[in-house]
């Protein structure tokens, strides 16, 4: 398959070029070569600005499918896709779960209410306008493409490279062992993909020209907060205690969820970690062990950081601060 990916050197699309590599699919990444450029040998690099509408180097040329990683305003997608009409039959768009509009709702399907906007116009990514805008650039994309368009819709992705640490900071935390501040009960439902498992799914896809809209996300059987930190502490081999924090605690203390702890959502808008994913699995998403995402993200960040377990993240919650919380909650029972 001749693929062409739009991004292609960052985290997810970075999955996508190695798992289509690893395929024996042809590649062409289309992105501005500011990160990781030259990442890859055996690539072709197509250079240019698609927030800035320059598409001229895609232009005369022909693939068997597209996959667009990096599409956030529908503007942008929709100059890709007109561009790219004639050029391909099938599109992938990585869209996200955040499009939902009501995250009360357990066990949602692609049908569910969808996030609206006032403006269309307005190209701020924030986090009051992200999810809306990723429904304007599915149908930007759809609209364009019809029929030919597989929308993905992802959860929280994981793995190795991901620098969000919104996944990293737990089998870190849980490697420096001692008394760790868990957030709500081991009962909260949790979901999440290795971006590896998703790259091959969507890679199979696209092969197959399988076209619709699909919430992406993970695992299988439902996970919980509990089995998940277990899994960590069972692969690091720390000696760890679990001490369990209630919703209302960490809202009275203004602990931010998602960033602050990640994984940990209020239990009454937790719906974004307890979708219905029947319609992916039916078509063939499989998921390796969450071992082997625990193992694989701990090798990597060993290697970013130089130093195992010493990390300044991007997302979790600061031991000083998590020490202060888990006094604070003892002194109050």
């Amino acid at each position: 398959m001749k693929l062409l990916i739009l991004g292609g050197t960052q985290f997810v699309g970075r999955h996508l070029t190695e798992s289509a590599l690893k395929a024996g699919h042809e590649v062409t990444l289309f992105n501005r070569g500011k990160t990781n450029p030259g990442l890859f040998k055996n690539v072709e690099y197509l250079r240019g600005d698609r927030d800035a509408g320059d598409l001229d180097a895609l232009k005369g040329r022909r693939w068997d499918a597209v996959v667009d990683t990096c599409g956030y305003v529908p503007r942008v997608v929709r100059q890709s896709a007109q561009l790219l009409a004639d050029a391909a039959p099938h599109y992938t768009f990585i869209s996200t779960i955040s499009v939902y509009a009501d995250t009360t709702i357990y066990d949602m399907d692609e049908s569910g209410p969808l996030a609206t906007i006032e403006d269309a116009t307005r190209e701020d990514v924030t986090g009051e306008t992200y999810g809306a805008l990723k429904v304007l650039c599915e149908g930007a994309a759809e609209a364009t493409m019809p029929g030919r368009v597989l929308t993905v819709r992802s959860g929280l992705i994981v793995g190795p490279h991901d620098r969000t640490d919104r996944f990293t900071y737990w089998p870190v935390r849980v490697a420096q062992g001692g008394d760790i501040l868990a957030p709500g009960t081991p009962e909260m439902r949790v979901q999440f993909i290795d971006a590896r498992d998703q790259a091959e799914w969507i890679l199979a896809m696209a092969a197959g020209r399988r076209a619709g809209i699909y919430n992406v996300t993970g695992p299988a059987e439902p996970l919980t907060m509990g089995r998940f930190l277990e899994a960590c502490q069972g692969m690091t081999k720390r000696d760890a205690t679990f001490t369990w924090v209630n919703d209302e605690f960490l809202i009275e203390n203004e602990v931010g969820p998602f960033s602050e702890l990640p994984l940990w959502i209020p239990e009454s808008y937790n719906g974004l970690q307890a979708m219905n994913l029947n319609r992916a699995l039916s078509d063939g998403l499989t998921f390796r062990p969450l071992q082997d995402t625990i193992r694989d993200t701990l090798k990597w960040n060993a290697l970013r950081t130089g130093a195992g377990d010493a990390i300044q993240p991007r997302a979790g919650m600061m031991r000083d601060r998590e020490a202060e919380l888990l006094a604070k909650w003892r002194a109050r029972r």
